[in-house]
């Protein structure tokens, strides 16, 4: 008998929720086929059958949280040729056949890389439940031929538009029980939902954050014309040359590691009694995919170009959207910017990311009067807010910091010759 245990899901995290049994008790499993769906509080992951046999034991269900390394599921590999009946079948159908996979010993792969289904994301497989939509039917859009969920939401809404078939007669069969994470209705005007791993660990964060810093947010605001006449006269020439989009992040990111550059504290970490400098900057984005806020790093994002930021960025965005984030993506930021502008917030005050010292919050650009040599203008300007931790960063490093975001963005041509 073999044990099916939680693999290590990477860096500090020490458990997670059992999203979806993806084989029953009975099944025949080959080696190396997916049997159990792991969701934490960063990605979603697959945990394989080590060897053939059959799935003899499910000791936890669906919505249970489980630890690295607890026992969750059995398999009897000697009894994988003792049931050719129910082997017969899973045989004769090469999409769950598993026999040219790979000798070498299985490990937790998130969903996207997975052996089962190497191009789909957990999103993509979730549309395909939820929807009724078949991924190998769909045109694939992404890099490598990969069916994005943007790919199956565009299927499903045209198969909602087409002509429903006729209805079987109904039979008399009794409503399966709700799965444990399923929402409960409290005579339709309340609605209770157990909450996600992702979203508890959010909450879990963000409460940490708060108690275990000194934290404090600086304000100032900067006049955006400048870095829009950069963007509005090499947009179209940079999109059709390089194929990148380029979004006023660059700009950011790079004024932020040349800031930080001048001012390293904003850039350390508290440790103990010590304090660790990062002679790097690895920069967190606050991204809003469908499961919660994620925050994706681009790693030695002060040694790119503007455009090199881009791609990387666009990249790892694209992975979050799809639930198909890996655990580098999310692990060793040192900076975080968060971008409250895109859905119109006007100011904030953002929360660290601990342990980082510092967040830079980016809000929405609007026309304000404001007075320039004297007179009074219109201008496209937009608030900036630097959390930080008190404990390290003090006020006059903070202001300092903001002031010169705000100098290299109102002369974006001085990033050229930091």
């Amino acid at each position: 008998m073999i044990s099916i245990k939680v693999p290590p899901l990477g860096e500090s995290i020490v458990e997670a929720t059992i999203s979806r049994w993806l084989k029953k008790e009975g099944d025949v499993v080959a080696q190396n086929e997916s049997l159990v769906e792991l969701e934490t509080d960063k990605i979603t992951v697959e945990v394989p059958a080590f060897k053939a046999g059959v799935l003899t034991k499910l000791m936890k269900k669906e919505g249970d949280t489980v630890q690295v390394g607890e026992e969750i599921g059995a398999i009897d590999e000697s009894a994988s040729s003792a049931t050719p009946a129910t082997a017969a079948p899973v045989a004769a159908a090469p999409a769950q056949t598993k026999a040219s996979a790979p000798t070498a010993a299985p490990v937790a792969q998130p969903l996207a890389a997975t052996a089962s289904a190497p191009k789909t994301s957990p999103a993509v497989r979730r549309i395909a439940a939820d929807q009724g939509v078949d991924p190998t039917t769909v045109a694939a859009t992404g890099p490598g031929g990969r069916v994005t969920k943007g790919d199956m939401l565009a299927a499903a809404s045209v198969a909602s538009k087409a002509p429903a078939p006729a209805p079987a007669p109904a039979a008399s069969v009794p409503s399966p029980a709700p799965s444990p994470s399923a929402p409960v209705s409290q005579n339709g005007r309340e609605t209770r939902e157990r909450m996600t791993t992702r979203r508890r660990r959010i909450a879990e964060h963000l409460l940490e954050s708060q108690h275990a810093t000194a934290h404090l947010t600086t304000f100032n605001e900067v006049d955006m014309s400048a870095v829009q006449a950069v963007r509005e006269r090499l947009r179209e020439r940079i999109e059709k040359e390089h194929g990148v989009k380029l979004t006023y992040m660059p700009f950011f990111a790079k004024a932020a590691a040349l800031a930080l550059k001048a001012y390293p504290t904003v850039n350390a970490q508290i440790d103990g009694d010590s304090v660790v400098y990062k002679h790097y900057l690895n920069l967190g984005v606050a991204v809003a995919a469908d499961n919660g806020l994620v925050v994706p790093v681009v790693k030695d994002a002060d040694r790119m170009s503007m455009l090199d930021f881009s791609r990387a960025l666009t990249a790892v965005a694209k992975r979050a959207r799809d639930g198909a984030l890996t655990m580098d993506d999310l692990t060793g930021g040192s900076f975080t910017i968060t971008n409250g502008g895109v859905f119109g917030s006007l100011v904030s005050t953002p929360i660290l990311n601990y342990p980082q010292v510092a967040i830079l919050g980016l809000h929405k650009i609007q026309d304000r009067p404001v007075a320039i040599a004297g007179k009074v203008e219109i201008r496209p300007m937009m608030y900036l807010a630097l959390s930080y931790d008190h404990r390290l960063v003090d006020g006059q490093q903070a202001v300092l910091f903001l002031v010169r975001i705000k100098e290299l963005i109102e002369d974006p041509a001085a990033m050229l010759v930091e």
